[in-house]
């Protein structure tokens, strides 16, 4: 006898869970039954897997090679699944999608539309994350595709160049910047940035980081009134108050009531790509929203400075 997909899928609940109580609630299964499979496991594979000794379960050291293995084999099986019922035409189908939240501000929304009119029978999961556990669930077959930040290599991830985005101050039209018409501005000398009163989004936004560096690079301490970790509240505040944000212009441009000035120098751009994991089998509509993406971005925002690093998704 050889161990089934239930063992493994018994086996790494429980060590999810720590207990075989939750872990049986979660099978549907009763602990009677769950704990006389993980025994017939380990009688298969010769060797204890799981530590029932302290207060909660634990791998034993065999038990968490064993555990990784299996983990793999479910990822390669549920590829083998989707390969084999993916619908080549697109009249059924799904998506797992994931974007930085700045993305939703702008992009996300006419995207989904095209894709949406052109492909009605997918279902779109979309979910807003930071970039480091976007990486993680792409990395763990979670989502397909990611929309995120690669201007350095991401081990394990595929990454397709999209365009450059680039970031300017975001004012409301109570903030004393814009009273001049906008073709009489001149840019804001970055020196000028630290007395005016900022919202910025929360430090776990990739966006944050790139501000905090450029303003670093040019020793400019800001004055940071509020803090948020929402795009909508950044947007909203900015409208309603005399205080400015550092974001992409396309959100201002995207939003009534909000305006944009130019820093000097202006902040780096970052390069948007789409993001998958390595050697994923690639669903019909992860090809067709690759397909789409490119062909959007090339006829309204500007080119990615860098080439492709890696393989491109076959259509």
């Amino acid at each position: 006898m050889t161990p089934e997909l239930r063992h493994l899928r018994y086996l790494l609940a429980v060590a999810e869970h720590g207990n075989f109580t939750r872990a049986a609630e979660d099978l549907h299964v009763s602990q009677p039954t769950l704990s006389q499979q993980i025994r017939q496991l380990e009688r298969l594979i010769g060797v204890p897997l799981l530590d029932r000794t302290g207060r909660s379960v634990r791998l034993t050291d065999a038990g968490a090679v064993y555990a990784e293995h299996a983990r793999r084999a479910l990822r390669e099986l549920a590829a083998a699944d989707l390969a084999v019922h993916d619908v080549e035409d697109l009249t059924r189908g799904r998506l797992r999608l994931a974007v930085t939240p700045t993305f939703t501000a702008y992009l996300v929304g006419p995207l989904i539309a095209e894709f949406r009119a052109r492909h009605p029978g997918i279902t779109l999961h979309v979910l807003e994350t930071a970039q480091d556990a976007m990486e993680s669930a792409l990395l763990a077959d979670e989502i397909d595709l990611g929309i995120a930040f690669a201007d350095t290599p991401i081990p394990g991830l595929d990454t397709t160049a999209l365009f450059e985005e680039d970031l300017s101050l975001v004012v409301g039209e109570h903030n004393p910047l814009v009273r001049a018409p906008r073709s009489a501005r001149k840019p804001l000398p970055i020196a000028a940035l630290a007395d005016q009163e900022l919202v910025l989004l929360s430090r776990d936004f990739a966006t944050r980081g790139h501000i905090d560096d450029y303003l670093a690079a040019h020793g400019v301490t800001p004055r940071i009134a509020v803090e948020t970790n929402a795009v909508p509240s950044v947007l909203e505040i900015v409208r309603h108050t005399t205080l400015a944000t550092v974001l992409p212009p396309a959100i201002a441009h995207a939003q009534l009531g909000l305006d944009t000035v130019t820093l000097e120098p202006p902040m780096p751009t970052r390069t948007v790509a789409l993001l998958r994991r390595e050697h994923a089998y690639p669903s019909a509509a992860a090809r067709a929203f690759l397909r789409l993406s490119g062909a959007w971005v090339h006829a309204h925002l500007p080119p990615p400075r860098i080439p492709e690093r890696k393989t491109e998704i076959q259509a």
